[in-house]
Parts: C-alpha cells; structure tokens; sequence
C-alpha cells in the first residue's frame, strides 16, 4: 500500500515538475519577444534620428 502512495507522489512531483519547465519556456518566449520588440523599435528610432541629421 505504501509503495502505491510513493508511486502516486512520484508522478505527481513528476508532472509539476514538467508544468513548471512549460511555464519557464513560454516566459522565456514571451521576454525574448518583447526584447525582440524593444531592440527592432530602438533599431527604428536610431535610423529615423541619422536621417533627420543629414
């Protein structure tokens, strides 16, 4: 009976487990795209200011 307690905790820790390296992805999607974002704006922003200057 024990063993069958140990066997449900483990695959329970098991799933938590892989639901938190899912969510650690999709953040680390999330930031890369908004960096991505901010870096193609600031991209954007530095061009338009050189060709005011010319």
């Amino acid at each position: 009976m024990n063993l069958m307690y140990e066997d449900l905790a483990r695959a329970q820790m098991s799933a938590r487990l892989g639901e938190a390296h899912a969510r650690r992805r999709g953040h680390a999607l999330v930031m890369s795209r908004r960096l991505s974002r901010r870096a193609e704006r600031a991209s954007r922003e530095a061009r338009l200011a050189l060709a005011r200057t010319r």
